[in-house]
């Protein structure tokens, strides 16, 4: 196997071109020097040094002793890094669903610093289904995920219930409002896809269904995507971001039928030892801030 002391044997031999100043240079004597040097030839299928009248690199050896050196700068690079962290303290891994308007998203992520934990906050945005998997394994700590969703064992918090807006093409004044799903031209509603958060995004729909009209959607990647679909005119967007708006786009609340954005903190009890603190604690910090913006 190669090592990192076969490359410090390899890189020492060709700048010093003289086994006992190598030797001296990595901290050992000439036999293992020697020893080390030919493992390292016979794993790489190539003679590094012509040793007839000095020590001097072969021509193979001169075309890998960059790759050498830069995999020793690579190897410091990683211990230096791994250093930093051990000496930054304890990391909070954060993630979000996309749903959350960044602005809150921003004061959820703050709430830990905000309230006195010294722990580094990082954070991911990424659908439901992919944070309940990420927290299962310990790859996050915590993470605000839609609502309704199968926890699988997960620990979960209140469920919070977020104010949302209908966004739809702007129309004549004459012609008045339209109940979300009744526009004469029966605009679908712009989703993220089914698979991202199964069961939330079922209720959704039901929801949107249960006064017995049939309700056409169409997915999006995002969003930004969706708006743009009803600034052209041909969707219909329910969004909790507030700021989330284009022209010839109108704004109503979403309340006949209410379509909230339903939230919950999700995280692992099996995991509470591992270092991360006290997650019922932060996922309360957390609730917090997420209750203040449904009171709004």
């Amino acid at each position: 196997m190669l090592t990192e002391r076969h490359l410090e044997i390899f890189v020492a031999l060709a700048e010093e071109e003289h086994f006992g100043a190598a030797a001296g240079r990595v901290g050992i004597t000439q036999p293992p020097l020697s020893q080390g040097l030919r493992r390292l030839e016979a794993l790489l299928g190539v003679r590094l040094f012509e040793r007839e009248r000095g020590v001097f690199l072969t021509e193979e050896g001169a075309l890998l002793l960059p790759h050498a050196r830069r995999a020793l700068a690579a190897l410091a690079e990683l211990r230096e890094t791994g250093a930093r962290e051990h000496a930054d303290g304890r990391r909070l891994r954060l993630g979000l669903a996309p749903e959350v308007p960044a602005p809150l998203a921003a004061d959820v992520a703050a709430a830990p610093v905000r309230a006195g934990d010294r722990a580094r906050i990082s954070t991911v945005t990424a659908p439901t289904a992919t944070l309940l998997s990420d927290v299962a394994s310990g790859r996050l700590d915590l993470a605000v995920v839609r609502h309704p969703s199968v926890l699988h064992g997960l620990a979960a918090g209140q469920v919070i219930l977020l104010p949302t807006w209908i966004l739809t093409p702007a129309r004549p004044a004459e012609s008045g409002g339209t109940p979300l799903g009744a526009s004469p031209r029966r605009l679908p509603v712009a989703v993220r896809p089914r698979g991202e958060a199964p069961a939330a995004h079922d209720l959704f729909v039901d929801t949107l269904a249960s006064r017995g009209r049939r309700v056409e959607t169409v997915v999006v990647t995002d969003e930004r995507a969706g708006l743009a679909l009803v600034a052209a005119g041909q969707a219909v967007l329910v969004t909790a971001d507030e700021a989330l708006t284009a022209s010839r786009v109108e704004r109503r609340p979403a309340t006949d039928p209410p379509l909230p954005l339903r939230l919950r903190v999700v995280w692992n009890p099996r995991r509470s030892d591992s270092g991360s603190g006290d997650p019922a604690g932060t996922a309360q910090l957390l609730e917090d801030v997420l209750a203040r913006q449904a009171t709004r």
